[in-house]
């Protein structure tokens, strides 16, 4: 495993043991402990700042904030994967998966898989 695998891997390991921390002492087990709706929230809430980040870092801003917010969006991910019983490996699997598709190749199969399972 990669040491960036292995960073991902150990957060989620992090997020993992703090589902039942306290939640007036754990970040984390405060997120849980308000159920999904609050962790999908926060989710789009990262993925808007990381938007407007990337609008400044294109205008010059520098890229740091733009990596920060980055990696604010994947640390809610590994908190809502965490709540539904899944792993970042499962994540990088299908990326592996993937790799090698062009995007408009795995659309068709997603399209095609999906008109499948609707028959």
């Amino acid at each position: 495993m990669s040491p960036p695998q292995e960073a991902l891997t150990r957060l989620a390991d992090v997020v993992d043991s703090r589902r039942d921390a306290d939640p007036e002492q754990s970040y984390v087990a405060r997120l849980f402990s308000k159920g999904d709706d609050a962790i999908l929230k926060k989710i789009i809430e990262e993925a808007g700042e990381v938007l407007m980040a990337a609008k400044d870092t294109r205008h010059g801003t520098d890229a740091q904030l733009l990596i920060n917010e980055t990696a604010d969006l994947w640390f809610h991910c590994l908190v809502m994967l965490s709540h539904y019983g899944l792993r970042p490996e499962q994540v990088l699997a299908e990326l592996s998966r993937r790799e090698g598709l062009s995007g408009l190749e795995e659309f068709a199969l997603r399209k095609a898989k999906a008109r499948e399972q609707g028959e």
